[in-house]
């Protein structure tokens, strides 16, 4: 139940790094000391979905040199595919690596978001490597995965475009660095970061909305009607708690409401249920978001309106 994000330059060592980081988890999992809910280690990258180098290479070198948009026809798609397989690949019981350049912070944030919405834990490691260094490694790659020469500029353009993790952003914390000449990334604090770190709830744009029941605008109205016809005929100036008997589609329905000692006129009642319907009708009709379940049957729409009208009526 966690995301690992892993940024960096281009030839940088990320995948070295992603596969030092899955083996060590592996070994973590299987420690008889874990009792967590996490059984695998999963390790998403551009390879593995077999997204080639050219995909950002096709327009990177004219917009390296402010001859086109900033973003080529193909990276797009292939930051869409990268993502949609991250997405397929999140679970509770899972921590999911993603390897690739992930230089956009924007993707990162996006990336963030959809973790959010399943609830996992989240870090960032960054991978930190000089340009003369990638530019070295690229040069004597030899599992054909390196950028050609004869569109060298793009990895120029790439690393030139790169947007560097902060610590300082939420999308971007907590954040790891490793250095070219660190033999293995600072393991310990990722493991306590997976596996204990805060779990932040979705943002309340990606929550699924509420629906209410289609007869539930019927329930609210039927409900507040009989209610204040039920009022009308039962006070008697006294005021005090009074029991009430009103029908509903569902049968018989008994409330107590406290009155005020003086008489309620049928139009200050048809005043407040009016403000009552029109608040709860923009919940039912555009849904809500609130946690737990939303009760709209007979009973719990004649209990709020209850409430609602001892709160109102000795204003």
């Amino acid at each position: 139940m966690a995301l690992v994000t892993i940024s960096g330059f281009p030839c940088s060592g990320k995948t070295r790094r992603a596969e030092q980081i899955r083996a060590t988890l592996d070994d973590l999992l299987l420690d008889k000391d874990y009792q967590g809910p996490i059984s695998k280690v999963v390790v998403l990258s551009d390879d593995v979905l077999n997204l080639n180098r050219s995909s950002y290479n096709e327009c990177q070198v004219a917009n390296f040199l402010n001859e086109s948009p900033s973003d080529s026809h193909s990276e797009k798609p292939a930051r869409g595919t990268l993502f949609t397989a991250m997405q397929r690949q999140m679970a509770l019981d899972t921590i999911l690596i993603v390897d690739g350049l992930n230089y956009i912070k924007g993707f990162r944030y996006q990336m963030y978001c959809a973790a959010r919405e399943m609830k996992l834990r989240v870090c960032t490691i960054h991978v930190v490597a000089l340009k003369e260094q990638c530019r070295e490694w690229n040069m004597t790659r030899q599992d054909g995965h390196a950028y050609l020469p004869e569109t060298a500029r793009s990895l120029e353009n790439l690393m030139f475009r790169y947007e560097e993790p902060s610590s300082m952003v939420r999308w971007d914390s907590p954040l790891f660095t490793v250095l070219w000449d660190e033999n293995a990334p600072p393991m310990s604090q990722i493991w306590s970061a997976l596996t204990k770190g805060h779990i932040k709830p979705p943002n309340s744009g990606t929550l699924s909305v509420v629906k209410a029941p289609t007869d539930a605008l019927q329930a609210l109205e039927q409900t507040t009607t009989a209610i204040v016809s039920a009022i009308i005929a039962v006070q008697a100036g006294l005021g005090g708690q009074q029991s009430l008997s009103i029908s509903t589609p569902s049968g018989m329905l008994k409330i107590s409401i406290t009155l005020p000692t003086h008489n309620i006129t049928l139009s200050q009642l048809q005043r407040l249920k009016r403000q009552f319907v029109t608040v709860h009708k923009k919940a039912i009709t555009l849904g809500t978001i609130e946690k737990g379940t939303v009760n709209w049957d007979e009973k719990s729409i004649a209990d709020k309106f209850v409430a609602y009208l001892e709160e109102h009526m000795n204003m």
